[in-house]
């Protein structure tokens, strides 16, 4: 753990090391490899106003949905083995997690409060309202193309999905739905989520 907090010193993944300088944050990932890579289309649109919609729709993946869907992911993945921990290594844990401490001590080993479950759900509800909107203009989130917007907010359907939360876009958000299967029919979605990497109940 210190040598990874050498590299990331947030203590989260991922981390991508390149040219022995380490580059963090997923979606600033997405964007330094998009810039660094020749490839053809480049999956950040190429106008500047375009551009300027992608950003705001990352710092809002980053803010709203990744944060909410922490709530139901620690909720129900890793509160059992939280349990199972005395206090003492319980609160070891938090303190390995420097990114994460307020967001663990908050959770504690009995859970997320009633209100704090309900405030991820609607920020999920709400997140998937943006995409119906958005994607009533074209195929993919940003200027009809698909761009690394598509990409970041794709992990959180997956992760929704796995925990059995997919209803909230199949039966009343069909644009979503349709989004959601076309991203999974990409190949480097599938090459992403290989069989035996995905999180279940």
């Amino acid at each position: 753990m210190p040598a990874y907090l050498a590299l990331n010193p947030n203590g989260v993944g991922p981390t991508l090391v390149h040219d022995e300088t380490p580059i963090i944050e997923s979606t600033v990932i997405c964007e330094y490899l998009d810039e660094l890579c020749p490839h053809e289309p480049h999956l950040s649109p190429s106008g500047i106003l375009a551009r300027a919609r992608m950003r705001a729709w990352l710092r809002y993946i980053d803010e709203v949905p990744s944060m909410a869907i922490r709530v139901p992911t620690f909720q129900k993945i890793h509160l059992p083995r939280f349990q199972r921990m005395t206090e003492e290594e319980f609160y070891a844990f938090v303190d390995r997690n420097p990114l994460r401490k307020p967001f663990l001590r908050r959770m504690g080993r009995s859970g997320f409060s009633t209100e704090d479950y309900d405030t991820a759900i609607e920020q999920l509800d709400q997140s998937l309202g943006h995409m119906e909107e958005a994607l009533n203009d074209g195929l993919w989130l940003i200027d009809d193309r698909y761009s690394i917007v598509d990409i970041c907010i794709a992990p959180v359907l997956q992760r929704m999905e796995d925990l059995g939360m997919a209803e909230m876009w199949a039966a009343s958000r069909l644009r979503v739905s349709d989004w959601y299967e076309r991203i999974k029919a990409c190949s480097a979605y599938r090459a992403a989520f290989y069989p035996g990497s995905l999180l279940g109940v």
